[in-house]
């Protein structure tokens, strides 16, 4: 018979149900395992009740099914009744006083003793409901700390990924969070960096099988394994590139796996940016860049890459810090995080898609050579304004050329010169007048997009129209004003 499965819900000690004083339990007999867990409390008075058992449980009964207290010593009632309990994999036997039975059976604890099942003697006052609400309760608390710590840690991953030493880095803080040992390996499967504890007993080779497994059947994990009391996982660093995640740990504490996930995209991002071709000519372009190279002597290491600029804001805070910024980017695939004045931007290949993110406004550019990165972060900058002012998750910057296309653009940049003079002497005039004429002259939209008060964008309008000289509720002259707007030179410089 295969062992029963335990239901995924977080497990509680049953210690920890034992330190309860207002249902005063006391462990009458098996083993005093402080290991010992409990997946849930169910109560029944079947004779037989391996049918409805799915594991772990701690099992309730009044012992009604059994026989009378004069008979309950003799015979093997209470053993067949105990083994069916372990075979179903039940953590525990709760045995209730009264109304039935005075105490507990002696020939009950000699077979929970017989069978190593622990024994819990329910006081009359204390009701199975009541056992079954307590254990629920230690199971919502047990189910938060563990969100927490897999938050906790993915903050600390996250930051680790964004400094200094970026790989190693990962690695120590993976295998502070799990109490155990992290280890990267090459494409030819020898490690090529390690941190943390290594375990007492070798698990070198166990582990190096684990990831050989797993790189065999080209899964993204290959699964769970044990090795001298010592608990293995691998994970493979994205697809092809032959790199893998090795962790040993004593033991497999919830949220773990969780924990180990997050690190293995973390590191899957930082190996393809450090090994690949893409990777290293982005960083010969960012060193020659600092160096005091110009952008356009830049490009050509960067060939014809195209990429998607997004700009972002959390919904909930003012502005993003340093860890939102980089688990952002890990969420759409990019390690190319910026953060200035709360906003992010993202640089992610073209060939990513970025879609919604949970808790982010997000604007995206047209995908853009490099030689169009600026103008692509001034689009992105603009589909994020309008995100925020149409309370959307996210905006596309949508590119329409054709009547521009008519017009040479010398011409069309000359014109918007000669148009917005006017006003390109005031940043704050132009980019309110380009924000109120995308969102249609919606003051309260162009307020939020603008981040200023509805009669702040009235004042600037005005004033607009007055150095403009022009009436600005025709719509000829909005969309005139909105090309010259659309051209490099109607931008202020």
């Amino acid at each position: 018979m295969s062992d029963p499965a335990v239901p995924p819900t977080p497990p509680v000690p049953l210690a920890a149900l034992l330190a309860r004083e207002d249902l005063a339990l006391r462990r009458i007999a098996g083993p005093d395992d402080p290991g010992t867990v409990i997946h849930g409390a169910h109560a029944s008075e079947m004779t037989d009740p391996y049918p409805y058992l799915l594991g772990g449980e701690l099992l309730l009964t009044a012992g009604a099914h059994a026989p009378g207290p004069r008979a309950a010593g003799s015979g093997t009632y209470f053993d067949d009744y105990v083994s069916r309990i372990v075979a179903a994999g039940g953590a525990a036997l709760g045995f209730g006083l009264a109304p039935v039975h005075d105490s507990v059976p002696r020939a009950l604890v000699a077979a929970c003793d017989a069978h190593g099942l622990p024994l819990l003697e329910v006081p009359e006052r204390t009701t199975f409901s009541g056992v079954a609400r307590a254990v629920w309760q230690l199971m919502a608390q047990a189910r938060h700390a563990e969100l927490r710590r897999v938050t906790e840690a993915q903050q600390s991953l996250a930051s680790a990924a964004s400094g200094p030493d970026p790989v190693p880095s990962v690695l120590r803080r993976l295998a502070q969070r799990v109490g155990g040992w992290a280890v990267l390996y090459g494409p030819e499967g020898a490690p090529v960096a390690r941190a943390g504890r290594r375990p007492r007993d070798p698990v070198d080779e166990p582990l190096a099988e684990l990831v050989r497994v797993l790189a065999a059947r080209g899964a993204a994990t290959a699964g769970d394994t044990t090795a001298a009391g010592t608990h293995l996982a691998a994970y493979a660093l994205g697809a092809g590139r032959g790199f893998a995640l090795g962790v040993a740990a004593p033991r497999r504490e919830p949220g773990d796996h969780t924990i180990a996930s997050v690190a293995a995209v973390l590191l899957s991002l930082l190996t393809g940016e450090r090994h690949g071709g893409t990777g290293a000519a982005r960083s010969s372009a960012l060193v020659r860049l600092l160096l005091g190279a110009s952008p356009q002597e830049v490009a050509p290491l960067l060939g014809e890459e195209r990429c998607v600029v997004v700009h972002a804001r959390p919904e909930h805070t003012a502005a993003a810090d340093a860890v939102a910024a980089s688990a952002l980017g890990a969420a759409l695939g990019s390690p190319l995080v910026d953060l200035a004045e709360g906003v992010v931007r993202v640089l992610v290949p073209a060939g990513r898609e970025p879609g919604p993110q949970p808790g982010w406004t997000l604007g995206l550019s047209a995908p853009a050579a490099p030689a169009d990165w600026p103008a692509a972060d001034a689009q992105a900058a603009r589909a994020l304004a309008r995100a925020r002012a149409t309370r959307a998750p996210l905006v596309r910057y949508g590119a329409r050329t054709a009547l521009a296309g008519l017009v040479a653009p010398e011409d069309a940049r000359e014109h918007a010169r000669a148009l917005l003079t006017p006003v390109a002497a005031a940043p704050a005039l132009t980019e309110t007048l380009r924000a109120w004429l995308s969102l249609h002259g919606s003051w309260d939209r162009t307020a939020v997009a603008l981040g200023v008060h509805r009669n702040t964008v009235r004042q600037r309008i005005a004033r607009c129209a007055a150095l403009l000289r022009t009436d600005l509720d025709d719509p000829d002259v909005r969309m005139e004003l909105w090309f010259a707007l659309r051209e490099p030179a109607g931008t202020t410089e």
